[in-house]
């Protein structure tokens, strides 16, 4: 398996290289990223064959998406996927309610909307920072911040979207699993036709796989695996301890495990999730240029069938 491999993202028409790059990073989370060194890792990004480009409005509050247009601008459009997401608008005098992003643009941020005149405002502000005239997959973000208008709007103009030609993909963008599982049973008929998952099928989290995964398997809608990683608590015993007990020893286990086997715990992290058919790309996060290249590097390292065998015998996946 290789980053640059191409496949149909479920039953829609976009197609996704394995590996997608996540762009929060690059709009400032926790740290300033230059524009020029944001440029620059899409660009390579774009060398090693990835397809797949993640962004969203709160993502810096519309930087990310501003230098991501910046960065695709210059690449064939109909060469690659390019996803962002509806739930928040941002505004001049928005509140700073995600002080996560490093050096924001000043006077804005986001306000939570989903009603469906709010998602088609948010798409066409997208598509201004962008400087594109389209985007492949439209993610309803954390629709559990208000469910109700999430599944009755934003699901509504978003499927009026997909309709129109507008978009090639619905998809939701979720941290919880339960809320993507009701989710995709209450929307109605087609439904969403992809979920971003963050954080919930990984080597150290399977909570997906208790219902969402196989729904996801069931209706023919494709998985993006995201935040593989757990934040740097796999690789790093430091960050791991600020998990809970039990979550600390699964994953000091599971370094142990990799290392009895010679294999990086975060080249098992990227390729764990395609174990289940659901998982059509995974999507990181990167920095740098040479981030980039590191999870590259390490989704081409092969991972033994002996080492998954050790894991589920200890209980560690299923």
């Amino acid at each position: 398996m290789r980053a640059g491999d191409l496949v149909p993202l479920g039953r829609t028409g976009v197609t996704v290289s394995r590996l997608g790059l996540g762009l929060a990073s690059l709009g400032g989370m926790f740290a300033p990223v230059p524009e020029e060194q944001a440029i620059a890792t899409v660009d390579r990004a774009w060398e090693v064959g990835v397809r797949l480009f993640d962004t969203a409005p709160v993502y810096g509050y519309g930087r990310s998406e501003t230098y991501a247009g910046r960065a695709l601008g210059r690449r064939p459009r109909g060469a690659y996927a390019l996803c962002t997401k509806v739930g928040r608008l941002i505004e001049p005098g928005g509140p700073d309610t995600q002080p996560i992003w490093a050096d924001p643009p000043p006077g804005v941020g986001p306000r939570l909307d989903y009603r469906y005149p709010a998602v088609l405002r948010s798409l066409a502000d997208s598509l201004d920072r962008l400087g594109l005239e389209r985007v492949d997959v439209l993610h309803v973000h954390d629709p559990e911040q208000d469910y109700p208008v999430a599944l009755a709007d934003a699901y509504r103009a978003l499927a009026d979207l997909r309709a129109a030609g507008r978009i090639g993909a619905v998809s939701l963008g979720v941290n919880h699993a339960d809320v993507a599982a009701r989710f995709i049973r209450e929307a109605p008929a087609p439904g969403p036709d992809c979920v971003l998952l963050a954080g919930r099928y990984t080597l150290l989290d399977q909570s997906g796989l208790a219902d969402l995964l196989p729904l996801c398997q069931r209706r023919g809608v494709a998985v993006m695996a995201a935040g593989v990683f757990q934040g740097g608590a796999l690789a790093d015993p430091a960050v791991a301890g600020d998990l809970p007990a039990a979550l600390r020893g699964r994953a000091e286990a599971i370094r142990a495990a990799c290392a009895r086997y010679g294999v990086p715990v975060l080249a098992a992290a990227l390729r764990f999730p395609f174990r289940h058919p659901a998982v059509r790309t995974v999507v990181v996060g990167a920095r740098t240029p040479d981030e980039v290249a590191g999870s590259v590097a390490l989704l081409d390292q092969p991972v033994p069938e002996r080492l998954w065998r050790a894991l589920a015998a200890d209980g560690l996946i299923p």
